[in-house]
């Protein structure tokens, strides 16, 4: 009998060397690893790509460590690995705390940060804690290695800078000073896409980071821009209307959105404003 996995082709790479020459010389293929929404996305017969290139085994992208001041997270360091490292605790404990509320244990064992970047989408929750943290995505194809700012990646919705022949292979992140704050506003705390979610950390100058509320994740570079300059609150909410483009779907509101955006940006201030920097 034929299922909708009869048509699905499923190569296996010996390293990591040997995914790449795969991407470029037997594509075009599906990059999979934890598989948490592809596997979705096949049960619902939505799925375009029917040949996939398993990266599950390939253990080099999984590492998590320091290197002098950068904070390099391989692309296939689970969301239960990013929960549980001392260094991302350390040096970011927003995306640690982002990690817990994406899925159940069960997701959080296999989803993987490089497949929150790749996916694309604007609920993504680890990916406003990637954007205040002003991280870089490492790219690698056969013959060269590239280093993409996280601002520049995303061109439009689910879509990325990344071409066929490469793959995320990590994530690198300089130290992020000030204080982090990080919420998600969803059908529950966890199991549930974003309606909201907010990434920000105080420090000199203010990072603010939504997603949920455009096509793409985004910075609130005119919230950011008025609160660095000693703008009061009603003026920091009156100008998250010119960073924002929420939309009516299946989850939520436009208006319904943007007043929980308002909500959140008030909290984040107020809940640290402690800080001196």
């Amino acid at each position: 009998m034929r299922t909708a996995v009869s048509r699905l082709e499923l190569l296996q790479p010996r390293s990591l060397q040997h995914a790449l020459r795969m991407l470029r010389d037997e594509g075009p293929l599906t990059p999979l690893a934890g598989a948490t929404d592809l596997y979705v996305a096949v049960n619902f017969g939505t799925l375009d790509s029917t040949r996939f290139l398993n990266l599950w085994g390939l253990e080099p992208l999984r590492r998590i460590t320091l290197c002098g001041d950068t904070l390099r997270i391989g692309a296939l360091a689970t969301y239960t690995s990013l929960i549980r490292s001392r260094l991302v605790r350390q040096r970011l404990p927003i995306l640690a705390r982002a990690a817990l509320e994406v899925g159940g244990v069960q997701i959080q064992n296999r989803g993987t940060l490089g497949g929150n970047v790749a996916n694309a989408s604007p609920a993504g929750d680890t990916l406003p804690v990637l954007a205040v943290a002003e991280a870089v995505v490492v790219l690698r194809s056969v013959d060269r290695e590239r280093r993409v700012p996280f601002a520049e990646f995303y061109t439009g919705y689910r879509q990325t800078v990344r071409r066929p022949d490469e793959l995320i292979v990590g994530l690198e992140i300089p130290p992020v000073e000030g204080r982090q704050w990080f919420r998600k506003v969803g059908t529950r705390a966890a199991q549930a896409i974003s309606k909201v979610v907010i990434a920000a950390v105080r420090g000199s100058s203010p990072r603010i980071a939504l997603g949920s509320v455009a096509p793409t994740v985004i910075r609130l570079s005119q919230v950011e821009h008025a609160l660095g300059a000693g703008a009061g609150m009603d003026e920091a909410v009156h100008r998250l209307d010119q960073d924002i483009q929420p939309i009516d779907d299946l989850r939520s509101t436009a208006d319904y959105r943007r007043d929980v955006a308002g909500n959140l940006l008030q909290r984040f201030w107020a809940e640290t404003g402690g800080l001196s920097s």
